[in-house]
């Protein structure tokens, strides 16, 4: 007889699924419970987070506010706390609990000012549970030479016309006023008053009107570069007496740029003579005379032809009245010159240090080998403005008095004078500013004027005077230009005008003498690519043709990379941003890093 099979006790076996079922739901909620309690610390951490980090930003923005509200804040060393352990305040106005907050600023970087003047906002933001944040926020003063066009007074009844083109930053404390013939503005234009005729103008980034007043600078900030040129044997001794006429000066810099053993340097030799008009190569004082045998440019020893074989310069003093080639064929001929007083081509071509009229001044400091080789003639009166030959030149030179001013300019560079400066002819950097590359810029500071000189570079003129007579008495172009260019950051503390603007001098100014693009004036076009700050605005040219047209464009890298030791606006811009490691983060360390000793 078959058995049945034997059917051991389950329940042990169902009681042990019920645990291991158990175990494993609570894990799960255990689980749930674990990563719903991290994500709600994440979301308290960071929520913790971005309140001290916005904390530290406002902190960053009150103080830059602060800085521009009062000029003391900023130390001229090390750094200072403007908070300490402070409360912070919400949007509005409630206190965030458990937050404290500390502010700190100082100079930072360069602080000799020779590339700007920069510094530093440090926040540090701590909560009651142990968090830190701290951030660095760069300020920078901006620099005067930002502006395309900037006045402290408008003078009155002068107006943008005519078609005006300004590209860049504009601002006046004054009235801006523009006429019915308007003008474009490519930048912003700010104004401490208002815009008269605002109907005429076209702003393609807006206007501000009645907003802050910029303090214009003063003759302390010019007084303040001495020591940085004296630093570089580049402080020169003019004068302001015997200068009858607001183009003239007793000292002239001609700015060079020389080939040194296979790299281009900057250089300029520096003129010196006690009579101004020969420096600047002014008309002769009997220039309106009617006299039949003295007049015009006849006695004029700056001007003449190059006549005969080597085309020898020979000045209109020295030609006969009677004997071919006159000195009216002279001053007619295609090879007629005015030269700058000290040009090597009134001396036969030839380098010649000193004449009975005036010489070229030594360089004081040690003449470079290499320059020697170079140019053996005249090394020992080519003053190095660059680091390579002159180390310790801070891109400063100053003069106490008038000076003129021409040539080619190589590097970064401030011509700061007491008295007027005065351009006397092409004043243009070695690598064209419309390139962008910021290679070459030069800031001209005056005391009092900046002056286009109404000389026989800049103007033209009748060999025989207005009153000379002749039919064959046409105006000619002495110079190798019929258009001015004036490449330069421009900064007057009075005006920056044209010496004569409006022919007040009697000489018979033509207003279609010389062509400026598709139209004529008196001295054709006034190409001045840089900035124009002026304290009063200044007149170069009247609408009848007098004087220049103006042909103005902005150089970016006025903002960019200003010349050295330009004065400020004192309103601190915000640059660069940075996080910072909180780990063991001290204060005064991290500003001791960041300022170079």
């Amino acid at each position: 007889m078959a058995r049945s099979p034997r059917f051991r006790n389950q329940r042990g076996i169902a009681l042990a699924t019920v645990i291991l079922t158990t175990m494993v739901v609570l894990t799960l909620m255990v689980s749930a419970a674990i990563v719903s309690s991290n994500t709600s610390l994440l979301s308290n951490y960071r929520s913790r987070e971005t309140t001290l980090t916005a904390a530290a930003d406002a902190g960053l923005e009150e103080a830059r506010s602060a800085l521009n509200g009062s000029k003391t804040l900023m130390p001229d060393t090390g750094f200072k706390a403007i908070e300490t352990n402070a409360s912070v305040y919400d949007a509005s106005g409630k206190v965030i609990p458990n937050v404290t907050r500390s502010t700190y600023v100082g100079p930072t970087g360069i602080t000799s000012g020779q590339y700007g003047v920069y510094g530093s906002v440090v926040t540090v933001v701590k909560d009651a549970f142990g968090n830190q944040v701290v951030r660095r926020g760069e300020v920078l003063q901006a620099s005067f030479a930002k502006y395309a066009y900037f006045s402290d007074n408008e003078g009155g009844n002068i107006c943008f016309a005519s078609g005006d083109q300004l590209y860049g930053p504009v601002h006046s404390n004054d009235v801006i006023q523009i006429c019915s013939s308007g003008a474009g503005f490519h930048s912003t234009v700010e104004t401490a008053k208002t815009i008269s005729g605002i109907s005429y103008g076209t702003f393609y980034q807006g206007y501000i009107q009645n907003g802050p007043v910029i303090p214009f600078p003063t003759t302390a900030d010019l007084n303040k570069l001495l020591v940085q040129a004296q630093a570089g044997n580049t402080n020169l001794t003019s004068t302001t007496a015997g200068s009858p006429l607001l183009g003239q000066a007793n000292l002239r810099i001609q700015f060079l740029s020389l080939n040194i053993a296979g790299d281009t340097e900057g250089f300029m030799r520096v003129y010196s003579s006690s009579n101004p008009g020969w420096v600047v190569a002014s008309v002769p004082p009997n220039y309106t005379s009617s006299s039949s045998s003295n007049y015009g440019l006849r006695y004029s020893t700056n001007c003449g032809a190059y006549d005969g074989v080597g085309g020898v310069f020979v000045s209109d003093s020295l030609h006969s009245a009677t004997v071919a080639p006159t000195w009216v064929t002279a001053a007619n001929s295609t090879s007629k010159r005015c030269l700058l007083g000290g040009d090597d081509s009134l001396t036969g071509g030839v380098f010649t240090a000193t004449t009975t009229k005036g010489s070229w001044l030594a360089w004081p400091g040690a003449v470079s080998p290499a320059v020697l080789a170079a140019y053996p003639t005249m090394a020992a009166y080519l003053w190095p403005i660059n680091r390579p030959f002159n180390p310790n030149y801070k891109g400063v030179i100053y003069v106490a008095g008038n000076v003129a001013v021409s040539g080619t300019v190589r590097g970064h560079h401030t011509v700061a004078a007491t008295g007027n400066i005065v351009v006397v002819d092409n004043l243009q950097y070695s690598i064209d500013p419309s390139l962008g590359t910021c290679h070459d810029i030069l800031g001209l500071f005056s005391g009092n004027d900046v002056v286009m000189s109404d000389n026989t570079q800049n103007s033209a003129w009748q060999p025989k005077g207005p009153n000379g007579g002749s039919s064959s008495n046409s105006f000619n172009t002495y110079s190798s230009h019929q258009s001015d260019f004036v490449q330069s950051v421009v900064l007057a503390l009075n005006i920056f005008t044209a010496e004569n603007f409006d022919d007040s001098y009697n000489y018979g100014e033509s207003t279609n003498a010389q062509p400026c693009q598709t139209s004529t004036a008196a001295r054709g076009c006034l190409y001045l690519t840089g900035g124009l700050i002026q304290e009063t605005r200044g007149a170069v040219g009247l609408t009848d043709g007098h004087g220049y047209v103006k042909r103005y464009q902005y150089d970016a890298c006025g903002l960019t990379s200003p010349p050295p030791y330009f004065p400020t606006t004192g309103h601190y811009a915000k640059a660069h941003y940075y996080e910072v490691d909180p780990t063991n983060f001290n204060v005064a360390n991290y500003f001791n890093m960041l300022t170079p000793n």
